[in-house]
């Protein structure tokens, strides 16, 4: 299977985990584990920043570092400048220059504010971050992040946490025919299943949190994350048969005697 490519780092899981909602952070480090993820998000606004640099006891020492790369996010960001703000502290306190970037629109459906996303991911680039923008379904607004220089567009499947599968698979198909970054889907996965589909339409990764953290064993819901994301991803490399209305006999009947 081909690895996920990200501005010249390169992937072989296609899965990002979120670190939230977790019950139990040693219940996190295990799905982690059992995910084979190598990128995890963490939102800076819910990091005690100082508390990390005076060697204190967090979240961030349930990550394996080694194996898995931290990648910051703006979550709780309502404007381009908290998000811009929240991005340049996580960068100080000794996290990457690639940053998930999330600048939400509505308290209710947590959908993204895309003018203010937009305009963040233009001054993070001038700032020389690599930019991962949460975006709505627009293939038109994948098109603009792409132009302000984000290093893939990540566009929600479903409603952050609903857990409603894929929702929108032709407007998905529309962003990927739009773009040339990788397409990463981010939010609304619920079960395996809704993985694999997501991966057979031919995106470059997925990103989730609710699906696993609140699972009844979110170990065991990782691994399973974990295979399909690998079958749906196998699968769209190998390439359906197409669909067709009638019966097509698997054993040809040309030449046979009757």
């Amino acid at each position: 299977m081909a690895s996920l490519k990200i501005r010249g780092k390169e992937y072989t899981s296609r899965l990002i985990l979120g670190t939230g909602k977790y019950d139990d952070l040693d219940v996190m480090r295990k799905a982690f584990e059992a995910g084979g993820t190598q990128i995890v998000t963490v939102a800076v606004r819910r990091i005690d920043l100082d508390a990390v640099k005076a060697g204190k006891p967090s979240l961030l020492d349930y990550i394996d570092t080694e194996k898995m790369e931290i990648l910051p996010n703006t979550a709780g960001c309502y404007n381009a400048d908290e998000a811009v703000r929240a991005a340049k502290l996580g960068r100080a306190a000794g996290f990457s220059d690639t940053v998930k970037l999330e600048v939400i629109g509505d308290e209710k459906t947590l959908l993204p504010d895309t003018e203010q996303l937009l305009r963040a991911t233009e001054t993070l680039v001038k700032e020389g971050f690599v930019v991962l923008p949460y975006t709505n379904d627009d293939p038109i607004m994948a098109k603009k992040l792409e132009a302000a220089g984000a290093a893939t567009v990540m566009p929600l499947a479903a409603p952050i946490g609903s857990g409603m599968g894929i929702q929108n698979e032709l407007n998905i198909q529309f962003i990927m025919e739009a773009v040339s970054v990788p397409v990463i889907v981010d939010a609304g996965v619920g079960t395996a299943s809704d993985a694999c589909r997501a991966m057979e339409l031919g995106v470059d990764g997925i990103l989730m949190n609710t699906a696993v953290a609140q699972a009844q064993d979110p170990v065991k819901m990782a691994a399973a994350m974990r295979d399909a994301v690998v079958a749906g991803r196998l699968a769209f490399e190998a390439g359906r048969i197409p669909r067709k209305p009638y019966a097509s006999a698997s054993s040809p009947t040309e030449g046979v005697v009757r």
